[in-house]
Formats: structure tokens, C-alpha cells, sequence
């Protein structure tokens, strides 16, 4: 509708609505720029100024000037096109927006069209003044400023945020569920009890084999706030669009995202999202090696071990029946020893009774590739549960074991060894460089083409770099030994953590084991988890025994203890 002028006698009388916009994000002094200041500014401009009668109020608090999508300034553009006012003032044009373009266009081409008037105070720009519309060279000017400089603090922001997100601050409006803001330490978390003990369940309760729905039933059952709930518990005003219902619940996406959190770990990771330009505010996902990613920054809730475990649940084939609300036993662990094809759980009636079995998938596909490596899960499980018990103990006997030798007087002779062995190296590294520097007098007498000189340096040279890096590794290893300090067994202490094992479970499975292969005629092949470092363990006992009596300082009993447990772990593969 086209606005039409109030008339008083022969005045003029605008009805104005004013606007008033403040926001931290285009840099603006909360001082000089605050609702009250713009607001007695521009009332104190009006007070004479008989022609403008203030009919509305438009404030945006918080709303940044580079678009339109304030609700503010959208009921005043709506009064506009309605003719309810013919007029706005703001305190100057950055208020109304510092998007040069389209400010320009509302001031130089819709208001004058719809016969509005716009007043910005203090850039002495008032539409209806003649000399202001002589100055309409200069507005476009005025608003690219405008619109610079809300880029230049748009592109400091950045930069303060990213330099804190390296230093391993969290910038979040919200901490995440589990964690407070320090009040002391300004960016650092510290632990919420109340909500990591949830976390702590969900972790534990996806490693014992439930699923997510199952897990998110578990807990609405229980009346165990979701963290949007939880939120509004501590009465922090946090909203979304994705609350559904008047009370948020538990549900599967929300208990995954816990689980995928490396948050929880200690480790920050930040920088996962971010916008296009400060203009653009739709933001866009990070490739995760984008990530900003900061290790040890505040108190972990899971263990890292913990959570890359789960992590690998994530990954595998862990789907449920409909009917059932707990992962299968040995869902994503169990392969075919030939074609390492996933084996897949069957059914079968016989005799009416119900057998559960298990069959390679590749032979399912394709009978040519590989046989069906057939077994029967009861057997499975005896198989593998006698197995792991097996394990256990070596790996607890092995503790034993290497408990023993550290109180036996090798110390001095493994010092010693390392000793000649750091001898021999620097020995021959000298050697090298020797020869690495009677290359140049070779081939300034004329004996070595410069092609074959500097092949010749260049081998040198990396066989010097070789040797180096082993005496540095020798060092260290003498450095330790001499001290007293020996690495933690920490993967002893993961298995320790199965106790007594009287029974499979799914937690038990996923602790102790990284794959299971079937071979025909039921054979079974288990890859432990740390096998690595179990072998690594088995071979310097090894090499311990490999020593003379008088060297190793043990007692004949000590030997015929650890060549049983050598012989026993030879025997279990």
C-alpha cells in the first residue's frame, strides 16, 4: 500500500517508528552504542521536531547488521508495506545495516518509493532535506564503510577464536553434557558428576552389548534427564529447533552422539563447523582432518582405551532382529580363517528343536571361493570361552613373571650389555664419518668423478643418520635402566579387568578380543587384543633364558618356572 502523509493544517506530520539495533558481533561499544544511548539520542533529536510523531519502537538486540533476518527490523519493514508509518529514524546507518548493498537499496530506491522518510541522526542524513538527497553520492560510500569494517571485525573475531581453540579453550555457548565451565579458569572444563555418571553408563552399557534404543530406553525409563532437559534443569537459557516435544527424551541419535563425543576422552576438539564469510551464516561441516584438535585439556570422563573400543563398535556390523535389544554375541568379531568374509548367523530346525550356526558369507555368495567353514554356536562358544580363560591366565602368569625377574640381579648385566652395544655403534659411526670426509680429498685429487662424490656422500650421509638414531635409542634405554624406570604393563592391567571368567559375555568378548577366525572342520584362531605386546613379552623371556645361569643370576627353580610358561604359551598359539 502506497503511505500516505498525515496533514496538520498546512505541516506535514510523518508517523515515525524508530529502530534501534546492538550487537557484540559487529564490534559495537556497549557504552556508546546501547539500547538506552541510541534510544535518548534519537528522542532528544525529535524533541524538535514537531513534524514527526513517534508511533513504534523496533528494537534488535544481539542481531548483527550484515542481513535483514532480524525480527526487529523485519515488523518495521512490515509496517512499512502495511502504511502504518511513513518514517524511521536511527541513531545512524550502521543501525540500520552494514550490508551495503541492500541498506542502499531500502534508502535509495524502496523507502523513496513508498514515500518514506529516513532519518539517520548523527550522519546528518534526513531523506526529506533537500541537501541530504544532494549527498547521495556520498551514502553509498558511508554504507561500504560501514559494511568494511563489520568485515575487518568479522575476520578478528576469527582470529581470536581460532587462537583460542589451538591454546585448547572451549569457546562454546553451552559446555557439553557431563561438564561445567571452571569459574576460575576462564575457557577450561571441569567434571559434572551428575551428568558424567551417565556418560560413564552409556559407554559401559554400549560395551556390554546393548544397542542404541536400547540404551536410550534404559534411560528414560529411569527418568535420566537428556542433556537438552538436563539444560533446562540448571536453568540455562539454551534452545533449539529440534526439540519436538514439550519434553525432550533420550533417544538413539542423542545417546550416539555421547558415544562419538572425543570430548569426554579430555582431548578438546573444536572447529567442526564453520561459515562461509561474515555475511553468509549458514555453516557448513569441516573435514575431520580440519579438526582442531587439543589432547589433556581437562579432566577425562571415559579412558582413551574406552573409547576407541567403542569407536570400533561403531564401525561394525552390529545390527539387532527386531526382537531383540542386545548386540549378537559375536557380531562384528567373527570371520572365515580363508576368505576372511564376515560369518553370518543362521538358523535351523531339526528334529523340532532350533540350532544356531555360523557360515562363511563368501561361500553364501559364491560356493567356488571358499567352503561354508559350518559351526555350531554352542561349540563356538565352548571353544572360545576355554580359549580366553587360557589367555588370561598366561597373560596374569606373565605379570607373575615379569614381577620376579625385576627383583633378580639383571639389572647390572642388561647395563652393561646395552654398554658394549653403544660402544659398538659409536665406534662404528665414527668410522663413517671418517670415510664421509675422505670422499672430498679423494675428489679433489682427481680420484672420484663429482656424480660418483656426491652418490657416494649421500649414502654416507643416511647410514650417519641411521647410526645415530640407535645410539640415541641405546642412551635412552641405559638412561632408564639405570634409574630404575620400567614401562607400565598398562595392556596387562586391561586383561586383569575380565577377573575370573566363568562365562562369555558381550563386554568380556569386546575387551579381550580383536578377531575370531573359523577354519574348516572347526578349527578356531583368536587375535587377541595386545597380541603384540603379549609376543613381544614372550620373547624376552625368551631371550633371558638364552642367557647363562651365572649371567641371569636365577635359581634353577626360577628357569623351570618360566619354561613352563613358555612351553604353555608355545602350545596355546
Amino acid at each position: 500500500m502506497q503511505n500516505k502523509k498525515m496533514i496538520a493544517g498546512e505541516e506535514t506530520v510523518y508517523r515515525a517508528s524508530i529502530y534501534i539495533r546492538l550487537s557484540k558481533e559487529d564490534g559495537d561499544k556497549q557504552e556508546s552504542n546501547s539500547i538506552t544511548n541510541q534510544r535518548e539520542l534519537i528522542y532528544g533529536f525529535l524533541r524538535n521536531k514537531p513534524d514527526i510523531q513517534v508511533c513504534g519502537e523496533r528494537v534488535d538486540d544481539g542481531y548483527s547488521g550484515i542481513n535483514f533476518d532480524r525480527p526487529g527490523i523485519m515488523r518495521l519493514l512490515e509496517e512499512v508495506k502495511a502504511g502504518e508509518i511513513n518514517c524511521i529514524v536511527v541513531k545512524d546507518l550502521s543501525r540500520f545495516g552494514r550490508n551495503y548493498i541492500e541498506t542502499g537499496r531500502y534508502i535509495q530506491q524502496i523507502f523513496p518509493f513508498l514515500g518514506v522518510r529516513f532519518i539517520a541522526v548523527n550522519d546528518g542524513y534526513d531523506s526529506a532535506r533537500p541537501e541530504s538527497r544532494a549527498d547521495n553520492m556520498i551514502l553509498p560510500f558511508r554504507n561500504l564503510m560501514n559494511d568494511s569494517y563489520c568485515r575487518d571485525i568479522s575476520i578478528k573475531v576469527r582470529s581470536q577464536i581460532d587462537v583460542r581453540q589451538r591454546k585448547g579453550d572451549y569457546i562454546g555457548n553451552f559446555p557439553v553434557f557431563g561438564y561445567f565451565r571452571d569459574k576460575e579458569k576462564k575457557g577450561h572444563l571441569v567434571i559434572d558428576e551428575t551428568a558424567a555418571a551417565v556418560v560413564r553408563d552409556i559407554f559401559a552399557m554400549k560395551i556390554a552389548g546393548k544397542n542404541h534404543k536400547r540404551i536410550a530406553d534404559y534411560l528414560n525409563e529411569r527418568g535420566v534427564p537428556s542433556p537438552m532437559e538436563y539444560k533446562a534443569l540448571l536453568n540455562w537459557r539454551y534452545s533449539t529447533s529440534f526439540k519436538l516435544n514439550p519434553k525432550a527424551k533420550w533417544s538413539a541419535v542423542a545417546v550416539e552422539r555421547v558415544l562419538k563425543n572425543e570430548i569426554y576422552t579430555g582431548t578438546m576438539v573444536q572447529g567442526k563447523e564453520k561459515t562461509l564469510n561474515y555475511k553468509v551464516k549458514k555453516r557448513i561441516r569441516v573435514d575431520k582432518e580440519n579438526w582442531i584438535r587439543v589432547e589433556d585439556t581437562h579432566e577425562s570422563i571415559v579412558s582413551k582405551e574406552d573409547f576407541a573400543l567403542v569407536q570400533k563398535l561403531l564401525l561394525w556390523d552390529t545390527r539387532t532382529s527386531p526382537k531383540e535389544q542386545e548386540v549378537y554375541l559375536f557380531a562384528g568379531l567373527l570371520y572365515c580363517g580363508d576368505c576372511n568374509e564376515a560369518m553370518v548367523r543362521k538358523k535351523q530346525r531339526t528334529g523340532g528343536k532350533e540350532y544356531t550356526y555360523y557360515m562363511c558369507s563368501g561361500n553364501k555368495k559364491d560356493k567356488t571361493i571358499c567352503s561354508s567353514h559350518r559351526i555350531r554356536e554352542n561349540d563356538l562358544k565352548e571353544t572360545v570361552l576355554k580359549m580366553i580363560r587360557i589367555h588370561v591366565f598366561l597373560v596374569c602368569s606373565l605379570e607373575n613373571l615379569l614381577k620376579a625377574i625385576k627383583e633378580l640381579p639383571l639389572q647390572e648385566y642388561e647395563v652393561q650389555k646395552r654398554q658394549g652395544q653403544l660402544k659398538r655403534r659409536k665406534d662404528e659411526l665414527l668410522r663413517i664419518q671418517k670415510l664421509k670426509l675422505s670422499l672430498y680429498e679423494d675428489y679433489k685429487e682427481g680420484l672420484l668423478t663429482k656424480k660418483d662424490y656426491m652418490e657416494m656422500k649421500e649414502d654416507y650421509e643416511k647410514v650417519c643418520l641411521e647410526m645415530e638414531e640407535a645410539v640415541r635409542l641405546l642412551e635412552e634405554e641405559i638412561d632408564a635402566l639405570v634409574q630404575g624406570e620400567a614401562s607400565h604393563n598398562n595392556w596387562i592391567d586391561h586383561f586383569k579387568r575380565a577377573g575370573n571368567v566363568t562365562e562369555l559375555s558381550r563386554s568380556l568378548l569386546i575387551f579381550t578380543i580383536d578377531k575370531i577366525l573359523v577354519f574348516d572342520h572347526g578349527v578356531v584362531r583368536i587375535h587377541f587384543r595386545y597380541q603384540n605386546e603379549f609376543a613381544a613379552a614372550v620373547r624376552s623371556l625368551e631371550e633371558i633364558m638364552g642367557e647363562t645361569s651365572d649371567k641371569n643370576g636365577m635359581s634353577e627353580r626360577d628357569e623351570e618356572v618360566i619354561r613352563s610358561f613358555l612351553t604353555a604359551a608355545k602350545e596355546a598359539g
